[in-house]
């Protein structure tokens, strides 16, 4: 490679040094994330709550495609996004449920 393209790989190395930055700060915001789902869990495991809410995964998918756009992200994008983790949290849900009442909780949780 030439000295013309000295600026380029600066430039790429600039680039994902920031991606990889970025992917640090969301594995530890999902981390933060499901300590606090597992905290819903758990109370909701002790309250004898279901472990879905659909009317709250409803708002937060359509709270998640506002943002979504208003970031100009792909709100279809931030929505299966969303799902994966809303499908994860319940699973979580399920299995503190069980682990604290002794009684699986039905099957497939609602997405």
């Amino acid at each position: 490679m030439g000295a013309e393209t000295d600026p380029v790989k600066a430039q790429l190395l600039e680039l994902r040094a920031s991606i990889d930055n970025i992917d640090a700060a969301l594995v530890h915001m999902l981390a933060e994330r499901f300590r606090c789902t597992k905290a819903v869990g758990q109370l909701k495991a002790v309250h004898n709550l279901p472990p879905a809410d659909p009317e709250r995964e409803r708002q937060q998918i359509a709270r998640l495609r506002r943002l979504a756009k208003d970031a100009q992200l792909d709100p279809d994008f931030a929505e299966k996004f969303l799902n994966f983790i809303i499908h994860e949290v319940i699973r979580h849900h399920e299995a503190i449920a069980e682990k604290h009442n002794g009684v699986p909780t039905g099957g497939e949780a609602q997405a």
